[in-house]
């Protein structure tokens, strides 16, 4: 199997002050969190957003790895809708000490081009700095912070760095050259 060279940014922010706020798209689109557990809706968003840039790590999740993860206490989902149309998500992790992990975050391949992705993420963000807010027990948010890479979209890093995340590393790692897997298989042209 060949390789490839895969560059991940890792981005930051530490204070909600920085955090700069997007326009809202045109039209009828609204950020609704999933607020009961499906692993099927997960999925459903991991493989809509992720099939045409390489999300892999989570294919091969069970049911029952979906609902343990989706069941840990602060775990969220945000979801845009176009028109009751899902668009994409936002999903928050916390860790440790106060600090938030946006996991997740895209757009499935129509919705992108329109505006969404920028205000998702400010939402996003948002909701990730507010997040001991709505979990009594979790620590209030000191950081937020994501990841991204060189097989994201190609306006990703410019969306991070246009609502005030800072990067802070940068690694190059050698990775399996795979083919984009689609939200199902023969999804998208070879």
């Amino acid at each position: 199997m060949t390789s490839m060279p895969v560059t991940t940014w890792s981005l930051e922010q530490t204070a909600p002050t920085d955090l700069l706020p997007a326009a809202a798209p045109e039209g009828d689109v609204r950020i609704v969190r999933a607020e009961v557990p499906s692993p099927e809706f997960s999925r459903f968003l991991y493989a809509s957003v992720g099939g045409d840039i390489h999300w892999i790590d989570r294919l091969d999740w069970s049911h029952a790895r979906w609902l343990e993860h989706l069941e840990r206490p602060g775990v969220e989902t945000w979801v845009a809708y176009e028109r009751g149309t899902p668009a994409g998500y936002v999903e928050l992790d916390p860790q440790d000490d106060g600090v938030v992990e946006i996991a997740y975050f895209g757009l499935i391949p129509a919705f992108r081009g329109r505006r969404i992705g920028g205000h998702l993420l400010a939402y996003g963000a948002a909701r990730a700095w507010d997040l001991a807010d709505r979990r009594p027990g979790l620590a209030t948010t000191k950081r937020v912070w994501l990841h991204t890479c060189s097989l994201d979209g190609e306006h990703a890093m410019d969306n991070y760095l246009r609502r005030g995340f800072t990067l802070f590393d940068t690694k190059v790692e050698a990775e399996p050259e795979v083919a984009a897997p689609g939200p199902w298989p023969g999804a998208y042209p070879a």
